[in-house]
């Protein structure tokens, strides 16, 4: 299964000898899945067999379903007599002409009467079917487009992770190097105090600078929430509330990191982890 987007936009016209009708599908992202119709007072009733076809497609977003529907003025139905109102109407018309000594017959406004003349009813259960066909082949494109826009998200959020492990990498690269510099100079602070360098204090300020600056938790750390959120991003699906939670976790740990700041590197490394992760967070707000 793909990574879905929540954003996408799809539209399908159906013609037929009835007229045409143009589905058009959008979302946006939303919480839970929420879905709104905007539909000719004649199809009205195919609204909850919609919301249905719509549950058992989507988890997620706010989707705007409109129809527009256009009548061919050209097929209109045969009319149908009815013979036997018509006959009824001429025997009275017939009968009330000789009472009133007015033999004179307008067959014209016989057939004006209500119910003489018929149109006949356009077969609405095909017309619904071809049209709920079109709306089937819109879901299709409309699921396409979000799982295209969510493959385009999560190559966006892999290069991110890719920049996380580097970060993560080059803060381990350094600390022997920190590490160092900082007991250098706790051994050239104690020589200008004029305390001996092999002192128990000074080893005892080295184990507090060692426990303050290891960061190799916080480094195993990232390296391990990078390898699940590449779990589930190729898992696929709708993923995005794990993805969300996952954020929180980078966030943990890159706000620990940047807490144990004592050397220029590992300060800009923390804030380019904030950034990176804030850069993943935006994409996966749009991730069903």
């Amino acid at each position: 299964m793909s990574i879905h987007s929540m954003t996408a936009f799809a539209r399908n016209e159906v013609k037929g000898d009835w007229g045409n009708a143009v589905w058009e599908i959008r979302s946006v992202n939303q919480r839970f899945l929420e879905t709104y119709f905007r539909l000719p007072e004649q199809f009205r009733g195919i609204e909850p067999v919609l919301r249905e076809r719509f549950r058992k497609a989507l988890n997620r977003g706010k989707v705007e379903c409109a129809l527009r529907f256009t009548a061919n003025p050209a097929a209109k139905s045969e009319l149908i007599l009815n013979e036997k109102l018509a006959e009824q109407l001429v025997n009275h018309a017939n009968t009330i002409s000789k009472l009133a000594a007015n033999p004179a017959l307008n067959p014209v406004e016989i057939m004006r009467w209500p119910g003489v003349m018929e149109a006949e009813e356009a077969d609405m259960d095909t017309i619904q079917a071809e049209i709920l066909a079109g709306f089937d082949q819109a879901l299709k494109d409309f699921i396409a487009a979000r799982a295209s826009e969510g493959t385009n998200m999560k190559a966006l959020i892999e290069q991110r992770l890719e920049g996380i492990s580097e970060q993560a990498e080059k803060v381990k690269a350094h600390m022997p190097e920190i590490i160092q510099w900082q007991k250098e100079r706790i051994v050239e602070k104690f020589n200008d105090a004029g305390v001996e360098p092999d002192s128990g204090r000074v080893e005892q300020e080295l184990v507090l600078l060692a426990q303050k600056m290891d960061v190799d938790e916080e480094i195993d750390r990232l390296h391990s929430h990078v390898k699940e959120t590449r779990g589930i991003l190729k898992k696929g699906g709708p993923q995005g509330r794990r993805l969300d939670f996952m954020m929180q976790e980078f966030n943990r740990e890159a706000n620990t990191l940047g807490s144990k700041s004592i050397n220029a590197d590992i300060t800009n490394a923390a804030v380019e982890l904030k950034v990176l992760i804030e850069q993943m967070r935006e994409q996966i707000q749009n991730i069903e």
